[in-house]
């Protein structure tokens, strides 16, 4: 017998196929948007594809800036919120930090709406930017960290420490777990085949900052409606 968490109110939700009814214990925003990148987007003219999902300074990176940063605050909020439960608090923390930081590199700290930087980090970054993250020696590993974010936020935080709330719950693994499979192909593309497939990883990442900002803004609304419960167990025989 295992233990399980779903989201009570995703359990209640059926989708009628002409096959029957499925209850998916997941969000399926991910799939209907990757279905939509691709099977429409994708063809339609004047590169509005391009548009959306390359490029600095465009719509879909403006909208992860957005969306880490608005899970920064409502993590910030739940921090505060859980101070006396200190093992709550303490991973709160962590994701408060980490939200934080990939807002903050998303806009290279301010430089791209300021025009003001720090000339040392600028001469060292391959994109004459204030960032971290585009200095070749850490450039070199970020796709690794998401592959591994992806799948840490996806699976292995719900699955091994479900009732830690600052992990994301199953029913928004597929807002990580597709960024994950996508620099996995992405890199393996280049290793097996020694040309990349198409560099969409603006378009793809963007699933992560909305995934966090549903996780930190649903655990944000619950301290103001101060509702104690989210989960209903499913027992499990195996």
């Amino acid at each position: 017998m295992s233990l399980d968490y779903v989201d009570s109110k995703k359990v209640s939700k059926q989708i009628k196929t002409p096959w029957g009814i499925i209850i998916p214990q997941v969000e399926l925003f991910p799939v209907v948007y990757i279905l939509i990148l691709y099977g429409l987007i994708y063809f339609l003219p004047l590169n509005i594809f391009d548009q959306w999902s390359t490029g600095e300074d465009g719509p879909v990176e403006w909208i992860q800036f957005i969306g880490y940063f608005s899970a920064f605050v409502c993590s910030c909020i739940v921090t505060w919120h859980r101070r006396k439960l200190y093992k709550q608090c303490f991973f709160w923390l962590l994701l408060t930090i980490f939200c934080f930081y990939i807002a903050g590199e998303e806009i290279s700290w301010a430089e791209r709406i300021t025009k003001i930087g720090i000339e040392s980090v600028r001469q060292i970054n391959a994109q004459g930017e204030t960032n971290l993250h585009n200095i070749p020696i850490f450039q070199n590993y970020l796709h690794f960290s998401f592959i591994l974010s992806g799948l840490f936020f996806g699976w292995i935080g719900w699955k091994n420490w479900p009732k830690i709330e600052a992990f994301p719950g199953r029913n928004l693994s597929l807002y990580f777990l597709f960024v994950s499979l996508f620099y996995t192909y992405f890199d393996l593309s280049w290793i097996t085949l020694g040309e990349r497939i198409r560099n969409d990883q603006e378009a793809i990442e963007v699933l992560m900052a909305i995934g966090l900002f549903r996780h930190c803004s649903f655990y944000a609304l619950k301290v103001f409606s101060k509702k104690d419960s989210k989960y209903v167990y499913f027992k499990d025989n195996h």
